[in-house]
């Protein structure tokens, strides 16, 4: 038997890890997830908001990182539609605004009570990163005149009486790099006192951990924090529990978690066979 795993043919292996994918994706097997205390934070800082609260939603990402980011992003924008509070969508990004796109469609098919410039709305995207957010902070018109339809903001019920993002109660980040979580924190959150949390690439979640609490309320970082916040959701509102598209970062940890297991197993018995073949005087 050592003699058959010594000489194993690498393609069993590389078959095995197509399996350990494969199969749970068309599966859509779903594990049970553990919520952490880092994900209820951020599920905290929007589910204790008074309804009708104003949420700044900056989806800072392009489709290169949607794989891991727009399931977190989705979950944020069900989140804020069920709780009824007022969505401000916008991205830093060149290719960020068809991401909003997105959860602007899952708005409007599946909370069709919302209503566009009274619910939620989107505005035009504008160059210049980190200037931006510096602008809006204190003159919002100086940068959006217009909504993303061509729409005035003096013309728009939600957008009235917004003088600049200081009227926000809360600043949802969704980064995958520069600008994006860093640039919020550093030019809204800190100096103004906005409260912001953020979600973010797995890369890139350690960079944000020192701000919190004091400059983040919260951070979830990669697929696995997005699927635990969509449990956390799960358990509060049954509608989106049931809802399979709300499902999805929970099935992609599916393929992670048994490819992972499989990896670790076989690192666990190529080392088995190592020191028993040298035990034996065979390696």
């Amino acid at each position: 038997m050592l003699k058959i795993l010594q000489n194993i043919d690498r393609r069993w292996v590389f078959l095995s890890m197509l399996l350990a994918v494969a199969i749970p994706v068309l599966a859509k097997t779903v594990f049970p997830v553990n919520i952490s205390p880092q994900t209820m934070m951020v599920f905290n800082a929007i589910e204790d908001l008074p309804e009708g609260s104003r949420i700044l939603l900056s989806y800072d990402f392009d489709p290169a990182s949607q794989g891991e980011l727009l399931p977190m992003a989705q979950a944020f924008t069900r989140h804020c539609s069920i709780k009824g509070h007022k969505q401000y969508y916008m991205a830093l990004w060149p290719l960020g605004p068809p991401m909003v796109d997105l959860s602007i469609d899952t708005i409007e098919s599946e909370y069709p009570n919302l209503v566009y410039g009274e619910d939620y709305m989107k505005f035009d995207y504008k160059t210049g990163g980190e200037a931006v957010i510096r602008m809006i902070t204190q003159d919002l018109r100086g940068m959006f005149e217009l909504d993303s339809k061509g729409v005035s903001l003096d013309e728009i019920p939600m957008t009235k009486n917004i003088k600049n993002i200081q009227d926000m109660d809360l600043i949802i980040n969704v980064s995958a790099g520069d600008p994006g979580t860093k640039q919020w924190v550093q030019f809204a959150a800190t100096p103004f006192g906005i409260t912001t949390v953020s979600g973010c690439t797995g890369v890139q979640a350690p960079q944000m951990y020192p701000y919190i609490p004091e400059q983040l309320a919260g951070v979830l970082g990669a697929i696995k924090a997005a699927a635990e916040y969509e449990a956390a959701i799960d358990e509060v509102y049954p509608s989106i529990a049931s809802n399979p598209k709300a499902q999805e970062a929970k099935r992609r940890m599916g393929p992670q978690l048994v490819a992972h297991s499989l990896m670790i197993g076989l690192i666990i018995l190529g080392n088995i066979i190592f020191f028993v073949s040298r035990k034996r005087g065979l390696a």
